[in-house]
C-alpha cells in the first residue's frame, strides 16, 4: 500500500499541515510507504526523507492567493508521479491540490480528508465550487475530524453514505512542571488562563478579553499568538483599563508551549466560528491535564472535542458573561476536569489512535 498525502503548505504552519504531515510520518514509521506532496514559497523545493518509508515532496509555489498556494508544478509533479500510489489522500480546503488531482489523470482510489467548509473567500469559493463538487464524488471515502461535522456540512448531505471521521491525534506535549513556575512568576498571586491562536475574527479573542471584567482582579489571562487585530486588541484592552490583566505574548515557538501549558490553571478557546472545526490547541492542554473552555460553535466539532464535564466546560459563543462563568467553573473543578481531560486524550487523541483508524479506513474495515 502506498499513500500520498496531497495539499497546503510546507513548512508546517497550520493544523492541516500538521495532521498531513503527522499521518505521513506516522504511517511510514511502522513501515507503511507514504509521502506528501505540498508547495512552498520559503525554502528550496525538493524533498525531506522521513524514514526509508516516508518523504515530504516541496514544489515551488509561485504565489499565494487568497490562503491558496498557487503552484503548476503541483500539477507537473503529479501527473509524472501519479502511478506509484495506490491511494492519494486530499486535504480539503485546499483548491489546488483539488485541481492537481484532476488534472493529473489518476485513475486509483481517493480519499477526501474534510477539514473544515470554506466559510470565508465567497468569491473565490463559487469559482471553487464546480471542482469541490467534482472532488466530493471523485472520494471513495469522505473523512472529517469530528462526527458533528462532517453530519452538518451543507456540502456533505448528499455524500453521508460515504463519511466517516478520524480524530485528529498528537503526541503528549513533553512534561514541563519543571519550568512553570519560571512561568508564573510573571504573574505572582494570579490565577492564571491561557489561550494560544492567530489574532484573526474567528477565535473570539475580543470576548474573552471582554469576559475578564466579568471575573474576580486575581485572574491574568495571557494570549500567544500574532495576527492582524493585535492593535485592535491592544486597544480594547487599554480601553476597558486590563492593562495590568491581559497580556499578549506575540508569536510563541513550540519549545515556549510546554511551559505555557504547565504554568496555567485554565485553557481558553473562544471561538465563535465554524472555521473553528476541531481546535488542536484543546488536546495539548488534555495532554496536560489541563481543564479546556470551549464554545458551543453551531455546526462545529470544537463543542465535541472537549466532552462538557468531563475534560472542561462548554459555553455559548460571543458572550463574555458566559465565558467568565465558565472559567470560574473549570477553575474550581480544575483537578476533576484536569484528569478528565489528560483521560480522555489518552482514550481518543493521540497519534497512534489516528494512525490506527487511518490504516482501517484505508484497509476499507470501518
Amino acid at each position: 500500500m502506498k499513500i500520498l498525502q496531497l495539499g497546503k503548505f510546507y513548512p508546517v504552519r497550520g493544523g492541516v499541515e500538521k495532521v498531513m504531515y503527522d499521518l505521513t510520518s506516522g504511517l511510514s514509521a511502522r513501515g507503511i510507504h507514504c509521502d506528501m506532496l505540498c508547495a512552498t514559497r520559503e525554502i528550496d523545493p525538493g524533498e525531506v526523507r522521513l524514514n526509508d518509508c516516508g518523504r515530504v515532496i516541496c514544489v515551488r509555489a509561485i504565489a499565494k492567493l487568497a490562503g491558496t498556494m498557487i503552484a503548476p508544478a503541483m500539477i507537473s509533479w503529479l501527473r509524472a508521479h501519479k502511478d506509484e500510489y495506490d491511494i492519494i489522500h486530499v486535504h480539503h480546503p485546499d483548491p489546488m491540490a483539488a485541481l492537481a488531482l484532476r488534472l493529473s489523470g489518476y485513475k486509483g482510489r481517493v480519499i477526501l480528508h474534510w477539514h473544515s467548509d470554506i466559510v470565508s473567500q465567497k468569491q473565490f469559493y463559487l469559482l471553487y465550487l464546480p471542482l469541490q463538487n467534482w472532488l466530493i464524488r471523485r472520494a471513495e471515502r469522505v473523512v472529517g475530524t469530528t462526527p458533528v461535522y462532517v453530519k452538518n456540512s451543507p456540502h456533505l448531505k448528499k455524500a453521508q453514505d460515504k463519511c466517516t471521521f478520524l480524530p485528529i491525534g498528537i503526541l503528549p506535549l513533553p512534561d514541563a512542571s519543571d519550568k512553570a513556575e519560571a512561568v508564573r512568576a510573571h504573574y505572582p498571586g494570579k490565577r492564571l488562563l491561557l489561550s494560544i491562536g492567530r489574532l484573526v475574527p474567528y477565535k473570539g479573542y475580543a470576548y474573552l478579553i471582554d469576559a475578564m471584567q466579568c471575573l474576580p482582579a486575581d485572574y491574568h489571562l495571557v494570549i500567544g499568538g500574532e495576527g492582524p487585530l493585535r492593535k485592535k486588541l491592544e486597544a480594547r484592552i487599554k480601553a476597558g483599563g486590563l492593562e495590568d490583566r491581559v497580556s499578549l505574548l506575540g508569536y510563541l515557538p513550540d519549545e515556549a508551549m510546554p511551559a505555557m501549558y504547565a504554568a496555567c490553571d485554565v485553557f481558553v478557546l473562544s471561538s465563535v466560528m465554524k472555521t473553528e472545526a476541531f481546535g488542536i490547541v484543546q488536546i495539548e492542554a488534555m495532554s496536560c491535564g489541563k481543564p479546556v473552555v470551549a464554545t458551543n460553535i453551531p455546526n462545529s466539532g470544537v463543542s465535541w472535542v472537549n466532552a462538557d464535564g468531563v475534560s472542561g466546560i462548554n459555553v455559548e459563543p460571543r458572550i463574555p458573561a458566559a465565558l467568565a462563568i465558565g472559567i470560574e467553573q473549570a477553575y474550581w473543578l480544575k483537578d476533576k476536569l484536569g484528569r478528565g481531560a489528560r483521560a480522555l486524550y489518552q482514550e481518543r487523541y493521540t497519534l497512534d489512535a489516528m494512525i490506527d483508524k487511518a490504516i482501517k479506513i484505508y484497509e476499507k474495515e470501518v
